[in-house]
């Protein structure tokens, strides 16, 4: 991790981080992405946030809030954002406990191309289980899968993603699988970046859940992702941590094993947290709409139309990924992050729209 940073101050504090939380298997988890952020914070010159009139955090006021983000109409729509609803006595001032800011996870926090890591992780789970399920060889679309033909798994469809799912992440219990996708996700790496997913984060989505986190904000994760894939990670990676993940789950039941009680993964979808299950999840585990939140998607538009039909002043934006040479350009035509409607309607729905190529300086802590 040094590489990332310069001078003594820096050197001083990476040791005591490093004393304090990268010990065992946490520190394989922790890319640099999130330290980087940290440590801009708690560098001389970046001002400690403000208090409001309870005590609690305020505003922050920094000389370069967002430095991975270019200047432009949305940093701009951010910072001004924040400075109305964290300014004591602004019309818009919103108290801190109903500073409530969602993020959609793939495509808008990391990396969801060419595939999603969830989906790269259930493909590997099939392969590493093969062994005791012979009847896989001819039943597809396990059989597609073993014999590497990606088109007849694409042809089973959603059906067929969604037995292989189940069929990889369910039998064992939840603490099971929590160290099965520890050790999936510290060793796995993104084909095209040859980089461990985690290091995929997107620097200037980073830095805006650290900057939000700063002015009061309680940020949450708002997936179709599956909650257990992500919450092992997502502390160490984006500073969210896992109760305030939510994501699609299945259902799990409680059993007693050797006198020890035990949550045990069943192969059946519990709930599925996408499209308008976003604003149901939100309303089901977090109590409070949104006044921020962020995605990439069309699936994501009931997210922002729900975060959008509140009171006061309110953010809603979307992600468009436009730089195929540092990361992809892709939208209507993908086959994961489809953003048409996001696009044609951002006008008239309220949302800003965030354009990779123009607004980030960085994609990647790894990035010089």
């Amino acid at each position: 991790m040094l590489p990332y940073f310069r001078g003594r101050w820096d050197r001083m504090l990476i040791e005591r981080w490093d004393r304090m939380l990268m010990k065992g298997p946490v520190r394989r988890l922790i890319p640099g992405t999130l330290l980087v952020v940290l440590l801009s914070c708690a560098s001389p010159g970046c001002a400690p946030a403000a208090q409001d009139s309870d005590g609690v955090p305020g505003s922050i006021s920094s000389a370069a809030p967002l430095p991975s983000w270019n200047d432009g109409a949305a940093k701009q729509a951010i910072i001004e954002f924040v400075t109305a609803v964290t300014a004591v006595g602004s019309a818009d001032f919103v108290p801190v406990a109903e500073r409530i800011a969602t993020f959609d996870d793939d495509g808008t926090l990391w990396v969801e191309q060419p595939i999603y890591a969830q989906i790269a992780f259930g493909l590997d789970r099939i392969r590493e289980l093969a062994p005791q399920h012979p009847e896989w060889q001819s039943t597809e679309p396990f059989k597609s899968l073993l014999e590497g033909n990606m088109e007849g798994v694409a042809a089973a469809g959603e059906q067929g993603l969604v037995q292989i799912l189940l069929a990889g992440h369910t039998g064992m219990t939840t603490d099971e699988f929590v160290g099965i996708v520890e050790s999936w996700i510290s060793t796995a790496r993104q084909p095209r970046f040859d980089r461990l997913y985690t290091e995929l984060a997107y620097l200037p989505m980073v830095e805006l859940i650290a900057y939000l986190q700063a002015n009061g904000f309680k940020t949450y994760i708002v997936s179709g992702g599956g909650i257990e894939f992500m919450r092992p990670w997502t502390e160490q990676v984006y500073n969210i941590p896992p109760e305030q993940v939510i994501g699609s789950s299945i259902k799990t039941t409680f059993e007693m094993r050797d006198g020890s009680p035990v949550l045990v993964r069943q192969p059946e979808v519990f709930f599925v947290d996408d499209k308008e299950g976003k604003a149901i999840g939100i309303q089901k585990f977090i109590g409070r709409r949104p006044i921020a939140s962020f995605g990439n998607a069309d699936a994501d538009i009931p997210m922002l139309q729900w975060t959008l039909a509140g009171e006061g002043r309110r953010l809603a934006m979307l992600v468009h990924h436009t730089d195929a040479e540092r990361e992809y350009a892709y939208d209507r035509d993908s086959h994961v992050g489809t953003l048409a409607r996001g696009l044609d309607d951002a006008a008239a729905g309220g949302w800003s729209v965030i354009d990779t190529k123009s607004d980030w300086a960085r994609f990647f802590a790894f990035e010089q």
